[in-house]
């Protein structure tokens, strides 16, 4: 052989060697048992044990029927999972290999060819483990033992000498919804949730690597590329990045090293949240080498965005500002709350992520709450909101209860916070960190401490125990952690529960004066708060996801017990049935009540955001409860478990709109809004009134001016005497269309006022009809004024439970071609 081609090919091979590997283990064939008996079956990684149980025809599938309650104690079991592998000589010939798990739920024992390697405690955490000295060549055995989480959470339970509510969840790291919430089942999981690698290396690795934004202008952005690099040989090493062709020059010590690449953007492109502009985005390939930059050791890459974001809090006569500040401008934050989208996670796919954040951006949102009683979600979820300009809540992982804070729960939260920090850290999207979903709430407002009989030193010893965690360990590891900028740190959310005045004035509020309180919808009209991040209401899921909660031929009517089942809060529908009344009527037929409770839903919904719209800038935030659901269920959720829009979704997208007009009525008067949200302002513009009776008639017609006349942010018309517009005899059957328009007559929002509850609307029988215009189009159209539309069929429609005016028409994409669609609208809920 030619001795230059000799060493080429010596040179090649010496880099394969030296560059970073892996093998996922979740690959191989794994096979898992209850500890109790002899016959291992097949499983699959990742995943769960109730998801292998099910696909071997243990345990029938418990979201359908009443099959929930068929699986409840496999919490209680303990369960063991295997695999064999074999790892060949040239991998063996690394110098490291690392054993990797990125999530094991939640006690687990890990052993490699019979020797335990590590006990984990914390669904949360990432455990790498040095395995190269008790591999072997050929077969090798790998397993793993799961405990109760249960069990193992009552034994803890027991060191605190006073009874914690909700134990045992408050004293395990692990999502805490699958202990059953209001919306969801009680499925307590085990199992290795997340891959299992095997990583080889030499020389040394890059551990983590963080961005940090040091200027940010239109015309330059200065960027730190901050690494810690492990070497297991001192020496001389270089790193460069993929768009900069110098090599930058270290020389490592043995251990953990800390390393800074500086780097220059000129006429950077910056991330904006959605309706602001397009979310730019960087991806940037880091290489890592050894012997004066000849030999490459490792290559990675990172992708990040360049944006400005502040968190607002600033003293004013009503009390104290919370928003946001991106890139400069306040921004309006218009949003939902994102629970869990299964309650068996390994099982939520790419996919079902990404349609889930795409369907946020198509209502105009630009917010979305990570709540703290899941999990911190997959990296695609975060990349999703990257891609679509969605910026991210994120509560850490506590929700509803105490939680301890003796000295080992802290080290393991502390590791907790640092594994997932170093993992989601560069993402553009996350705006806020939060310690906890409602703990303070709990602590100051539930009545635990009565109940369980607290003396005053356990009541102490909870909040002490409250603030070593959520006011110290949390945001000092966050600083640890974090570059300024990226460390925004909030302690609980609500800051102050909905019963008391100040929570309205300050901080974020979670208003649950409607549902829990049973307060009317119109009480959204006075309990506007600075930023609400959550409030709610409950409606049905589409007729497709009622359907699937059988197992075999559905029976729909609302005193079926499967039905039933699939609603998990206690007096859910006694308070759907309530606010019915109020305002519909109860339908007899569950096909018709469906469609009255997903109506409810949004209308309420509806209130509530018109009302935070039309208090901007005191109030700058609304994001409702909640955008998902982990399964088949009647809950607060617009888009279902199987991904349809409910009633609610649509309404959103409307209320959501850059642009909108509100209409609000007052001691006599209608108030009108004009509310902006984008970038472009309006100027000389005016409000074009018509009152409308329900055959299409026009009853009067009028302009409203404002003084200002120019729509940058919020704009106040004066006001228009109502029985200057309509008698009070025609209130019940006539309807204000209300234009916003420019100098130039070019409609910038449009919107329907009624004066009348929806029961006591004096409504016509219309003559809806459909024509269609391609396969995947129709056009459907009326004599009279339809109100809520519903398009029934097992596909998406572009729009839903949507008003259609007298002798108008309406064009709508079908996401697939369907022969018959039913269609209903309010007249049949009213003449049942």
């Amino acid at each position: 052989m030619n001795r230059s081609i000799l060493l080429a090919f010596l040179f090649i091979q010496n880099m394969m060697a030296a560059q970073i590997s892996e093998r996922n283990l979740s690959l191989e064939k794994w096979q898992f048992k209850n500890t109790q008996e002899q016959k291992w079956l097949p499983a699959q990684i990742p995943g769960t044990v109730h998801l292998d149980l099910i696909n071997n025809k243990i345990i029938p599938d418990p979201f359908k029927d009443e099959n929930e309650k068929k699986g409840q104690w496999i919490e209680n079991e303990e369960w063991e999972y295997k695999t064999d592998f074999k790892v060949t000589s040239k991998e063996l010939g690394n110098d490291h290999i690392d054993l990797v798990f990125n999530g094991l739920d939640t006690f687990a024992e890990v052993y490699l060819n019979g020797k335990l390697l590590v006990k984990t405690d914390n669904m949360f955490r990432k455990w790498e483990i040095p395995a190269k000295d008790f591999l072997k060549e050929g077969d090798n055995i790998l397993q793993i033992k799961f405990k109760s989480a249960v069990k193992e959470g009552k034994e803890l339970a027991k060191k605190v000498p006073f009874t914690m509510p909700e134990s045992p969840r408050s004293f395990v790291r692990k999502a805490q919804y699958q202990f059953g919430w209001d919306w969801g089942p009680r499925l307590v999981t085990a199992g290795i949730w997340k891959d299992v690698k095997l990583q080889f290396w030499n020389t040394a690795k890059i551990r983590n690597v963080q961005i940090q934004q040091r200027v940010l202008t239109d015309a330059l952005a200065e960027v730190s590329f901050n690494m810690e690099v492990f070497s297991d040989k001192e020496g001389d090493y270089s790193v460069k990045l993929d768009q900069n062709k110098e090599n930058h020059s270290f020389h490592l010590k043995k251990g953990i090293n800390r390393l800074s690449v500086p780097y220059t953007i000129k006429n950077p492109r910056i991330w904006q949240p959605n309706g602001w502009g397009k979310p730019e985005l960087y991806n940037t390939g880091i290489s890592l080498y050894a012997d004066k930059g000849v030999q490459e050791i490792q290559n990675t890459k990172v992708s990040f965005g360049l944006r400005n974001i502040e968190l607002v809090q600033e003293k004013d006569a009503a009390g104290k500002s919370f928003y946001f500040k991106v890139n400069g401008k306040p921004l309006y934050a218009k949003g939902t709350n994102w629970i869990p989208s299964d309650s068996f996670s390994p099982r939520i796919t790419k996919e079902k992520y990404r349609k889930l954040i795409q369907d946020t951006k198509e209502a105009n949102m630009n917010m979305i709450r990570v709540w703290g009683g899941g999990i911190y979600e997959d990296d695609e979820f975060y990349k999703a909101c990257d891609e679509n300009g969605i910026l991210v809540w994120q509560d850490f992982m506590f929700a509803g209860s105490f939680y301890p804070a003796d000295e080992d729960f802290l080290n393991n939260v502390k590791e907790e916070v640092k594994d997932q920090v170093n993992r989601l850290q560069n993402h553009p999207s996350i705006a806020l960190w939060c310690g906890n979903n409602e703990v303070d709430e709990a602590i100051v407002n539930w009545g635990y401490q009565k109940q369980f009989k607290y003396s005053k030193n356990d009541s102490l010893q909870v909040w002490k125990d409250y603030k070593k965690l959520f006011h110290e360990l949390i945001p000092n590891t966050l600083k640890e952690s974090l570059t300024p900028g990226k460390n925004i740190y909030w302690p609980s959310s609500p800051s102050i529960g909905w019963g008391h005045k100040e929570s309205l004035s300050e901080g974020d509020s979670h208003y649950w004066g409607v549902w829990w309180g049973e307060q009317p919808f119109e009480i959204y009209n006075e309990k506007v708060g600075r930023f609400m991040s959550e409030y709610g209401f409950q409606g049905m899921p589409t007729l497709e996801t009622v359907k699937s909660m059988f197992s075999g031929t559905p029976e729909l009517h609302r005193e079926n017990p499967v039905i039933k089942a699939h609603e998990k809060h206690a007096r859910g529908w006694d308070i759907i049935n309530e606010y019915l009344k109020r305002d519909y009527t109860i339908p007899a037929d569950l096909v018709k009540y469906n469609y009255a409770s997903q109506l409810l839903q949004a209308r309420g919904m509806r209130i509530a955001v018109e009302a935070h719209r039309r208090a901007k800038p005191y109030n700058m935030g609304t994001l409702y409860w909640q955008l998902n659901d982990c399964w088949p269920v009647v809950s607060w959720s617009s888009i279902d478990y199987l991904g349809n829009w409910k009633a609610l979704h649509y309404q959103m997208r409307r209320s959501f709109e850059q642009q909108v007009i509100l209409a609000e009525e007052k001691e006599g008067n209608l108030n009108l809004y004009a509310i902006n949200d984008g970038i472009k302002n309006f100027n000389d513009v005016n409000v074009e009134i018509k009152a409308i009776n329900f055959d299409g008639k026009v009853v009067e017609e009028i302009k409203a001016f404002s003084k200002g006349n120019t729509l940058e942010s919020i704009l106040k018309f004066d006001p228009v005497e109502i029985k200057n517009l309509i008698t009070e005899s025609e209130k019940n059957k006539t309807f204000l269309q209300l234009s916003l328009k420019d100098k130039e007559g070019k409609t910038i929002a449009v919107n329907q006022h009624f004066f009348s509850k929806p029961k006591d609307l004096q409504l016509t029988k219309p003559d809806i009809r459909i024509k269609k215009i391609a396969p995947d189009e129709i056009e459907v159209s009326t004599n009279v004024l339809a109100k809520d539309v519903y398009l029934i069929g097992d596909i998406h429609f572009s729009d839903n439970f949507f008003d259609l005016l007298p002798h108008t028409s309406k064009k709508i994409k079908l996401s697939k071609p369907m022969k018959n669609i039913e269609i209903l609208s309010l007249w049949d809920i009213l003449h049942n």
